[in-house]
């Protein structure tokens, strides 16, 4: 059965923006999210903003409450709460909030990857994106976003570095084909590679976008070699390869809130294949 899918950015810290968005997506007064409503977040839920623990704890009532209906996804600044970490963040979660990530993880709650299908398309949700490289050489060429995403969710699982391993933002400006979906850079990883592969399914990612939020381009191509549209009221980018899109969705939420910005909603079915 479709089903009206929000697909909600990076949250950064910012817990009066997601219950903002929230209510706008019809919860009221922080209650249960509505019949017919599935929410899938792609990660990058803390840092940056005043109230990560906050943001922590709404999640994972939902994740016990409803979790048909919120589809947590993991992102870099999660992951360093239940593996090695990459980087090195000033802040910090409290131990509630921090034990209830490594939670999420070590119970299957928080996936890598999730697919979203729609009547004539279906989209590889993940933190960052898939990029060409990895699709090739990491997954082996998967001709669906649901072979692409059990690949990715089993190799996240069984703790494979190349889901999680770092690529420009960590590595002096240098780009990673191989950057994994926790990691890849839109503008210089993700995209460049997909300009000349044919992309198999398009994506949906946060992370960050190739757009300047601050300075945006309303069309054109952003210097990629691809088609770019740019809704900027939602804060949604849209990269047009090959008969595809991928989807950037990070509203650039800093230490201040960003704004205006909005969850992308479509409708279809969405799953997590294991």
């Amino acid at each position: 059965m479709t089903a009206r899918v929000a697909v909600i950015g990076d949250i950064g810290g910012h817990a009066d923006e997601l219950r903002a968005e929230l209510e706008r997506l019809g919860v009221t007064h922080g209650g249960p999210l509505p019949p017919g409503l599935i929410v899938v977040q792609v990660g990058d839920l803390v840092h940056r903003g005043p109230a990560s623990d906050e943001v922590v704890e709404l999640v994972d009532r939902y994740l016990r409450t409803q979790p048909a209906q919120w589809i947590q996804l993991v992102g870099n600044h999660e992951a360093v709460y239940f593996r090695p970490p990459e980087f090195q963040w000033p802040e910090r979660l409290g131990l509630r909030a921090a034990r209830a990530v490594r939670r999420w993880w070590s119970e299957g709650r928080m996936h890598v990857a999730a697919v979203l299908t729609g009547e004539d398309e279906s989209f590889l949700v993940t933190h960052a994106g898939v990029t060409a490289g990895f699709w090739r050489d990491v997954l082996g060429s998967p001709g669906s976003a649901d072979d692409a995403a059990r690949c990715v969710n089993w190799l996240g699982r069984s703790g494979a570095d190349g889901v999680f391993r770092a690529g420009r933002m960590l590595h002096d400006g240098a780009a990673v084909a191989h950057a994994g979906p926790l990691w890849a850079h839109a503008a210089d990883e993700l995209v460049p590679g997909w300009i000349d592969a044919p992309m198999p399914f398009s994506q949906i990612h946060g992370h960050h976008g190739v757009v300047d939020w601050n300075d945006p381009t309303p069309s054109g191509d952003a210097g990629l070699g691809a088609p770019v549209l740019v809704d900027t009221d939602a804060r949604h980018e849209t990269v047009l390869v090959g008969g595809r899109r991928i989807i950037g969705i990070d509203p650039g939420h800093r230490s201040a809130p960003a704004g205006p910005w909005r969850a992308l909603e479509l409708t279809g079915n969405v799953s997590v294949p294991q």
